[in-house]
């Protein structure tokens, strides 16, 4: 009985020790209830928000709402229009204030990033708050926490993080692996809402 026990005990330790590779970096997640009966048909327009800067720095937390707002029009049904950082988040309870100050211009909801990240070495510990607000009240249409640590050097990344070193700069170079698959792992859990036509029309001249 003992030797059974082994491979299992290796087995959650691999879970713990690989999570980037084995293991969904994502805690828990929310989805409202009538999500589709109302937001599926009609929260689409989105600004991409990330607040407080992580790393005490606005090129990385410009780094995370372009790879976010890049990812949800690649692989989810979103319109993501803006990217965008904020240093300072607001205080606990006014998400809803906070949300509504970027709703204009034909936007219908508000991705917000609340992300930590920490260079350990050659690698990065990240956590990442992510929610899905919509314009029309303010309210929490979809919530989702990950957390995990990856490495800076990744090789099926490398093209990736040469791109977003030459865009934005060096420094977000040892984050732009680790930020991409905390994010990639978080924005699948998003829903994905129904296109009409013209908005498929939009979406392809969107262009990314």
């Amino acid at each position: 009985p003992s030797q059974m026990k082994r491979p299992i005990l290796r087995t959650v330790v691999s879970c713990f020790a690989l999570t980037s590779m084995a293991c969904s970096a994502v805690r828990s997640t929310y989805l409202r209830p009538d999500y589709a009966k109302s937001d599926r048909l009609k929260t689409k327009r989105l600004a991409v928000v990330t607040s407080p800067f992580p790393a005490g720095s606005e090129k990385i937390a410009g780094l995370w709402s372009l790879l976010a707002r890049r990812y949800v029009n690649q692989k989810r049904n979103f319109l993501a229009k803006q990217e965008l950082a904020e240093r300072e988040a607001p205080q606990s309870g006014d998400s809803s204030s906070f949300t509504m100050r970027y709703c204009h211009d034909g936007l219908e909801g508000v991705l917000w990033l609340r992300p930590f990240a920490h260079v350990e070495g050659d690698r990065v510990r990240a956590q990442l708050q992510a929610t899905l607000n919509r314009c029309s009240d303010g309210q929490t249409v979809w919530k989702a926490d990950a957390a995990g640590t990856w490495p800076s050097s990744d090789a099926t990344l490398k093209e990736l993080t040469a791109q977003y070193t030459t865009e934005i700069g060096p420094e977000v170079t040892p984050y732009v692996a680790p930020s991409f698959r905390i994010l990639k792992q978080t924005l699948d859990t998003l829903p994905d809402p129904i296109l009409a036509d013209e908005d498929i029309n939009e979406k392809i001249e969107l262009g990314e």
